[in-house]
This record gives structure tokens, sequence and C-alpha cells, in this order.
């Protein structure tokens, strides 16, 4: 018996409905992954995906507010920052960011939302055997990953990080947010082609560059030393053209992956699904 149909036959009256929504929804992983954990815990609960385009997403959310069965999202991409803006509540990350990868469908009628990516990346990193604490970090991007991304970064006792972005205003403004945060990493940003990665002991691309066949990489690989560890947050495809080059170059390689595989308990606690 296939796990779709192990899931179907799981369906009643009175199943918990989560979703993922996303525009497009084709690249989406956390279905599959949640059903797992669904169907491993004996719950009578689904997650599918939900492809909403940016100018139905608020009518979207309504309806979805108005279901007395349906608890909670994971959200992706291009919805992270519009979905905070509706939602009534927002925990430490998101309010920083200003963008959320999760949020929970209260009885009270009220949305909460969290971001969870940065955790999740850094929770990733760890889990792989990658050490952080007294490394010299590059991050390129500005988007609402980064800013998650940043500020578990600077919680975890890492010596420096680097923001380097196309638009260099975008990357000072998360500066800025995660500052207070900081307690004695080093903090500085750059314009992505501009930006020294000689020094890094990490870089990490999140960007958007590399979702697509035909991107350019978001940076020169030549410019790092031979021990950097190179980073995507891209998961699909898996293994991005950076990453291909990277390894290919003898560099370790960190797939985007992990940054969803090691939330999903972080999310799944905040969205009720163990409940």
């Amino acid at each position: 018996m296939s796990a779709t149909a192990s899931i179907l036959r799981q369906i009643t009256g009175t199943t918990a409905l989560y979703g993922t929504i996303a525009h497009p929804s084709v690249h989406v992983r956390a279905p599959m992954l949640f059903n797992k954990i669904f169907q491993e815990k004996q719950l009578d609960k689904v997650m599918v995906p939900i492809d909403v385009s940016s100018d139905n997403l608020a009518a979207t959310v309504a309806g979805l507010r108005a279901m007395g069965n349906f608890k909670g999202l994971a959200v992706t991409i291009p919805h992270k920052l519009a979905l905070a803006s509706l939602c009534d509540e927002l925990g430490l990350a998101a309010q920083i960011t200003g963008a959320v990868n999760a949020v929970r469908f209260d009885e009270d009628g009220r949305l909460y939302g969290d971001n969870f990516d940065g955790h999740g990346f850094v929770a990733g990193l760890k889990g792989e055997g990658r050490q952080i604490a007294g490394k010299n970090i590059v991050l390129m991007g500005a988007g609402g990953a980064a800013r998650a991304i940043a500020l578990s970064l600077v919680q975890s006792e890492i010596e420096s990080l680097v923001i380097a972005n196309r638009t260099p205003e975008k990357a000072t403004e998360i500066l800025t947010q995660i500052s207070p945060h900081a307690g004695t990493t080093q903090l500085s940003d750059g314009a992505a082609n501009e930006v020294d990665l000689s020094a890094a002991d990490i870089v990490i691309n999140a960007t958007s560059l590399g979702l697509h066949e035909g991107d350019r990489l978001p940076f020169k690989l030549d410019l790092l030393k031979p021990s950097c560890l190179v980073c995507d947050i891209i998961m699909i495809p898996a293994e991005t053209a950076l990453l291909q080059q990277a390894r290919s170059r003898g560099f370790e390689i960190h797939y985007g992956r992990h940054m969803l595989d090691y939330q999903l308990d972080l999310i799944a606690r905040f969205i009720g699904a163990y409940e």
C-alpha cells in the first residue's frame, strides 16, 4: 500500500487540516514530510499544498481562518513577508525579520506567526557536524530567510557576520534590526559584488540565484579560501549550480534541505501538529 493511500484512508470528518502555502507550489517539501510524521504518530491530521498568488493571499487566508478544522500553515516563497502582515501576533524572529514561515490558527480566531528558518538553518549546520561558534560568516542576500538566519547566527557566538546584498541598504537594515541581539559578534555589510570573501569560514547563499537553470552564481568561488564551507538555502534543486561547482573544486558543501529538515519539529510544535 502506498504512503498516499495510507494517508487518504486516515481522512475523516474529524481530520485536522494543515497546509503549505506557496506560489508556485511545485517546489514544496513540507507536505510529504509532515504527512509522514502524521502517519508514523497515527495522528488524524493531513497537510496539503496550497498554491495561491500574491493577489489572492489575503482572501485565501481569510477563508482558511473561517474553517473550524484548519489549524496551521507552513509558509514559503513568495508569501513570508506578506503573511506576517496578516497575523494578529508575531514571535520575536518574525518581528525582527518581518517574515513568517509558520502560522497557527487558534481557536480564539487569532493568527499567530513566527519564523523558524534561522533556527532551522543553524540547527542544520550543527546537526551535520559543522562548527559555527567563533567562525567568520558571510551571508549573501537580504530577504526574509536571510534576516532570520542572520538573527540566529548572531545568537550562536559566531566571531563575525558580513551581510552582502545587491542593494546594500537592505543589508544595512538587517544589521540595524539584529544588532541589539548580536552580543560580541562583529557586524558589517556591503554590496554583493564588493564584499571581501577571503577570510570567510562559511559563506551562505540566501538569494534566489540557483532556483532556475542558467542563473549566475551568487559569488565567485575563486575568492574563497580552500577550507571555506559553501552553503545554499535553496531546496530544489537539491544541488544547485553553486554547490555542484563548489564540490567539484574541493569545497565542503551544505545543502538547503537541512534548513527545513531541522526545523520541522519546531514548526510542528508551534502549529500544534503533535497535539
